[in-house]
């Protein structure tokens, strides 16, 4: 990852798979004509589009992407299967009708959507994607919503650790312990929601950070989120939202001001979404 003065729009991490995953990628949830923003997204030099089997939109995301002026092969696309497909048959066919709704021969990155369905199938899953990966169908796999126990499971059960963990993450809501075993474990950790839905961005001290930068909170939360060195996942149907989310390469928080964000947490209460990394 590079330096945080030399951030920019084209800045990656680099996955245990070796591939890279540029940070700042665009959500697609509660999108049901997503193609706009993407093309939006792709204009403004975003490489990294974050989708789902539950979101029902991955036929647009792969038109988006197939009919972009930008390459294939320089865009990281990203899905995930939910709990309602886990088990190791029905995830391996899952993640086919995957590939072809989105038309598209490989997935850059696909994801165990949440840690609903339990030990078993949670690891009969893992093993499908591992094998789906092997085959060249998806370059990297990682997992969403896990806490350490999930992840610890998949560890003591002698399977490779996820390249990513994806999470709701935010200055209210840090996931400390989450966080912490992934930067130990080498998982670069993607935070979803991290504009908190709107819910925060009203907030006295972000609102005088974005006047002082002259950014909106947004802004501010997205650069915090970099600064931190996630992955952060911004979604918005709205195109000028898409490219504003964009323009957060100008500025760099200080030190003071990344502490008075981080004092914010109130961990799992300051949740905004599911967040259901406790699940049994």
């Amino acid at each position: 990852m590079n330096p945080l003065s030399k951030l920019t729009i084209e800045s990656t991490a680099t996955l245990s798979s070796g591939r890279k995953i540029p940070l700042l990628g665009l959500g697609v949830w509660q999108n049901g004509s997503p193609i706009p923003a993407c093309e939006a997204a792709f204009d403004a030099g975003y490489r990294h589009i974050d989708c789902a089997i539950v979101y029902r939109n991955e036929e647009d995301v792969g038109t988006a992407v197939r009919e972009s002026t930008v390459k294939r092969e320089d865009i990281f696309v990203t899905s995930k299967v939910s709990s309602r497909w886990h088990g190791y048959d029905i995830a391996l066919k899952a993640i086919d009708d995957s590939l072809n709704r989105f038309k598209l021969d490989y997935l850059d990155l696909y994801l165990i959507h949440d840690p609903f369905s339990g030990k078993a199938k949670r690891l009969e899953t893992w093993r499908a994607l591992i094998k789906r990966r092997d085959e060249g169908k998806l370059k990297s796999i990682g997992v969403s919503n896990y806490g350490v126990k999930h992840l610890e499971e998949i560890e003591e059960a002698g399977l490779e650790t996820p390249s990513v963990n994806q999470i709701e993450l935010h200055p209210w809501c840090q996931q400390r312990p989450i966080v912490e075993y992934c930067e130990k474990h080498n998982i670069v950790i993607e935070a979803y929601s991290p504009l908190t839905r709107g819910k925060y961005l009203d907030d006295p001290m972000l609102q005088s950070f974005a006047k002082k930068y002259r950014k909106d909170g947004a802004q501010i939360l997205i650069r915090y989120s970099l600064q931190k060195g996630w992955v952060p996942l911004p979604k918005s149907s709205q195109t000028s939202r898409v490219l504003s989310n964009s323009q957060v390469y100008d500025f760099e928080l200080n030190a003071d001001e990344m502490k008075k964000l981080d004092a914010l947490d109130k961990g799992k209460d300051g949740a905004v979404t599911w967040n259901p990394v406790d699940a049994p």
